[in-house]
């Protein structure tokens, strides 16, 4: 596996050095990078994006609630992590998908458990979706697919760029990457979790401005599901 890229980002200099120093001390081997202001990361991750971004959401020129939701607008985002002392501010940030939120008073004795999570999640995004299609075989990276949905005996499958049609089932689909992050939501369509924005009684809205439909049947499981995620 490449080297990792953690980014920080909070605007108090010696708490950014101390958080740095910490993160160093759980993953030796990573590039990590340290940045004061909002503006100052988003030059940054432009030309040279991250894999983890610890986030400070209390910040003066951009919040971190700002900048994450100029994340939301990228095809591939880092693992974001909100770091804090506002505890309150844990529900407003769920809106924009945080893989975990760490409190600062806190931070040594949560880094390590939230580092490994992001990556062993980062390890499991590498998995791909094999499949043939117009003559051709592909691979496709599970964490480049939005969701799939049924078509006749055929599945359509939404990427972040492309769609395609393959010879399958969502149910086959489910069987084999139900594990990896996807929630079945209906009989003919599973999505992503990481590109879901809201959950509503009957419908599910996605971060691209897609609204499917919610069956009753999985109405229940996927509500539980994608909080399961949204609270890391």
């Amino acid at each position: 596996m490449e080297q990792i890229k953690i980014y920080l980002c909070d605007d108090e200099p010696k708490i950014l050095a101390e958080l740095s120093e910490q993160v160093r001390a759980c993953v030796p081997d990573a590039l990590i990078k340290g940045f004061i202001s909002g503006r100052e990361l988003i030059a940054a991750l432009q030309t040279e994006p991250c894999d983890i971004l610890l986030l400070d959401i209390d910040m003066p020129d951009m919040s971190g609630m700002e900048i994450a939701a100029w994340l939301m607008k990228l095809e591939k985002r880092p693992l974001l992590v909100f770091v804090t002392s506002h505890d309150e501010l844990v529900y407003d940030s769920f809106w924009y998908h945080p893989f975990g939120f760490i409190r600062k008073g806190y931070f040594k004795q949560e880094i390590k458990k939230v580092l490994d999570a992001c990556i062993k999640e980062r390890s499991s995004s590498a998995k791909y979706f094999m499949f043939r299609t117009e003559g051709k075989e592909l691979r496709l990276p599970l964490n480049e697919i939005r969701y799939f949905e049924a078509d006749g005996n055929y599945l359509k499958v939404f990427g972040t760029s492309e769609e395609y049609r393959v010879r399958s089932t969502v149910t086959a689909v489910e069987n084999s990457f139900g594990d990896c992050g996807f929630i079945r939501i209906h009989k003919g369509f599973l999505v992503n979790q990481s590109v879901v924005r809201a959950i509503g009684s009957d419908e599910v809205q996605l971060s691209g401005g897609e609204v499917l439909p919610l069956g009753k049947t999985y109405a229940e499981e996927a509500k539980k599901q994608f909080m399961r995620y949204m609270r890391g």
